[in-house]
């Protein structure tokens, strides 16, 4: 089964780990990973997800305390590619409250996930319970196994 998940192991964070690690002396321009790279790259590293693998489904559960259901996006992009994304913001300060600690995350939720070939991307479905996404990709069915074809023998 080809399913990756792309997360800490995975060749984005390889490419940014290896950028990082690039010398001083080479054109920063040139090297340098643009901010929104950065920005989902760390995104994908916070957000934990469990996977589990049903007889006819995948299930995606993820964490993403404080955001409604409007500001979660599920999308299947390059036809096999499940991204799991959101943002929470900042409240808001009223006038004369100040933050004394502040240990909320807020920011960009985001995880990246390769389906495998028996997923069935018409068939998804997401519910958000509690500040926990679970998404649901569909099986396909197996497909049929191929009948032998007969062949008519003709005499000569």
């Amino acid at each position: 089964m080809d399913f990756r998940i792309m997360g800490m192991d995975s060749p984005l964070f390889s490419t940014l780990q290896h950028m990082m690690d690039t010398s001083e002396d080479t054109d920063k321009s040139y090297n340098a990973p643009t901010r929104t790279f950065v920005r989902d790259a760390k995104a994908m590293a916070a957000t934990a997800a469990d996977v589990k693998e049903y007889p006819n489904s995948y299930v995606f559960v993820i964490d993403m305390p404080g955001l409604k259901s409007g500001d979660i996006k599920v999308q299947v992009e390059d036809e096999n590619v499940l991204t799991i994304s959101g943002e929470r913001k900042r409240d808001e300060e009223k006038e004369g409250a100040k933050y004394v600690r502040m240990e909320r995350r807020v920011g960009k939720f985001m995880r990246k996930f390769v389906l495998p070939e028996n997923a069935n991307t018409d068939s998804i479905s997401a519910v958000c319970q509690d500040g926990v996404l679970t998404v649901t990709v569909e099986k396909l069915p197996p497909p049929e196994p191929k009948k032998p074809k007969t062949i008519e023998v003709k005499i000569a």
